[in-house]
């Protein structure tokens, strides 16, 4: 059984029953029954068009649940009928299932969690770990916006912001996490920059052309993590650096800066130092103020903190970093890496090994703790 055919194939599918009449929860659970059954019946007798076989399941499953529930009956008259079996038509439609899914009856950080919930694939542990809450919490959250468009048409498409922002962790879900969804987040937000006028969709599209770029350099053969420091940057997609600066020189050019514009500018001073010592900490350092500005997000301040100790030393960035909350994600790796910097190994070491009992992905904690183990063995050889 081809999963990843399935998980492609899934946003189209459920754009279709959308498209047709069904509310969304409904649809969603009809899609899901049809992907059950394929996985059931596709191994022993393979369909010929897949996405024709699944829609024709899935709208059948849609249309058992709304005669079972006198609630539905009044849409179920109000389709057109049931498609006819053959080829499904052939439009991506998870760009547009992205913008129904950003309902104005929801709130944005509803309409978020509820699309990377139903068509980006992440877990609801995923979703909680993005938006820093615990799982318990983006659990509710995403059952009270399944509940809120329950029996919505939804014929009023979302904004442009929400689905950046939904587009945006769902690339940095595929860039760093266990899901491999950044190049699919990148062919979306192409053709949402190309659909709208809106800086920040070409800001957003600049940013992850220029981390994608470093994307082949961030781990070694044997899988581990390797820092910016470290990276060998002749391997890094120099076409995709310069595509992503003229992205991004124009959309500074319009004055009108958004915070992926400003997270697109620390991504190109990055890729614009021939090596690490190179680097433009101080204009860096710039950036995130304007970045804090426009976001105030502890995550930003915790990265600002870093530039900090690079341009004005370690003591100051250790000052910066004393004024966040202790148990923001990362903070403990942070403190541990500007300790060594400091010349405080015995405290880096401790840090280290904490930060890596906390560590969100089995590379990241593989990495704190060889950096744990690197200072000890200098401590104890």
């Amino acid at each position: 059984m081809d999963e990843a055919l399935l998980r492609s194939l899934t946003p189209g599918v459920l754009a279709i029953l959308v498209r047709r009449g069904a509310d969304f929860a409904a649809a969603e659970d009809a899609v899901q029954d049809a992907l059950v059954q394929a996985v059931r019946v596709w191994p022993a007798d393979p369909p010929r068009d897949a996405k024709g076989w699944l829609v024709t399941v899935a709208w059948h499953r849609f249309l058992d649940g709304a005669r079972a529930d006198a609630s539905r009956r009044r849409r179920e008259d109000l389709v057109d009928g049931e498609p006819a079996p053959g080829p499904a038509p052939g439009v991506d439609d998870t760009l547009q299932l992205y913008f129904l899914c950003a309902h104005p009856s929801l709130t944005p950080a509803s309409a978020v969690a509820l699309t990377l919930r139903a068509v980006g694939g992440l877990t609801t542990r995923q979703i909680a770990d993005a938006y820093l809450v615990p799982e318990a919490t983006m659990a509710q959250r995403i059952s009270r916006a399944k509940r809120t468009v329950s029996g919505v048409r939804f014929t009023r498409p979302g904004d442009v912001a929400t689905v950046l922002r939904v587009l945006y962790l769902v690339f940095n879900e595929g860039y760093s996490g266990d899901i491999d969804l950044a190049g699919e987040a990148i062919r979306l937000t192409r053709r949402l920059a190309a659909a709208v006028d809106h800086p920040e969709a070409a800001g957003l599209l600049a940013l992850m052309l220029l981390h994608h770029a470093r994307r082949g350099a961030r781990t070694a053969s044997d899988g581990s993590l390797v820092p910016l420091a470290e990276q060998d940057r002749g391997r890094w997609d120099t076409a995709l650096i310069t595509e992503g600066v003229g992205i991004l020189q124009a959309a500074l050019a319009l004055d009108r800066l958004g915070e992926f514009q400003a997270q697109a500018a620390i991504a190109a001073l990055h890729a614009d130092a021939p090596t690490a010592e190179e680097t433009d900490w101080v204009q860096i350092v710039e950036w995130y103020d304007e970045l804090t500005r426009l976001t105030d997000s502890p995550v930003v301040r915790l990265n600002r903190a870093v530039a900090v100790g690079e341009a004005d030393g370690p003591r100051a960035g250790l000052a910066a970093l004393a004024e966040l909350d202790a148990s923001l994600p990362r903070h403990t790796a942070v403190a541990a890496y500007l300790h060594e910097r400091d010349g405080d190994t015995t405290t880096a070491a401790r840090l280290y090994a904490e930060a890596a009992r906390a560590a969100p992905n089995l590379a990241e904690r593989d990495h704190l703790t060889r950096q744990a183990a690197r200072l000890n063995t200098r401590r104890h050889p």
